[in-house]
């Protein structure tokens, strides 16, 4: 099959700012595509199909193998988090908070995962 990767969009009112968290923060390799537009490379990475109501909609979650542990580091470079770590069933997960009103769950999975042992 010809499918060679996957493009992740994020929207926010802030791109300057949300970019400089994953250039600055998560230290994700970016290149620039033309006039500071970066495009990062993201780490392993599996997909999920959920049942929904009718609505569809799509969310982007980073995966850690210690979510506490990670959360503090990450606040330790100013990342703000909505509470704390939860049992949310699938695993330990807590909300980051990013710039321009962006969410995204940070979580440390219980299920068997399709990544594991992938370089």
């Amino acid at each position: 099959m010809a499918i060679t990767g996957a493009h992740v969009l994020l929207f926010t009112s802030e791109p300057d700012a949300l970019r400089a968290v994953w250039r600055d923060v998560f230290g994700f390799e970016h290149v620039d595509a033309g006039d500071g537009w970066l495009i990062f490379a993201l780490p392993p990475a599996e997909l999920g199909v959920h049942p929904s109501d009718g609505q569809t909609s799509h969310e982007l979650s980073l995966m850690c193998s210690d979510v506490r542990a990670t959360k503090a580091e990450l606040e330790a470079k100013g990342i703000e988090f909505d509470g704390e770590p939860t049992d949310k069933g699938f695993g330990i997960g807590v909300s980051m908070l990013l710039p321009g009103g962006v969410e995204m769950m940070l979580y440390e999975p219980r299920h068997s995962s399709a990544i594991e042992g992938r370089p």
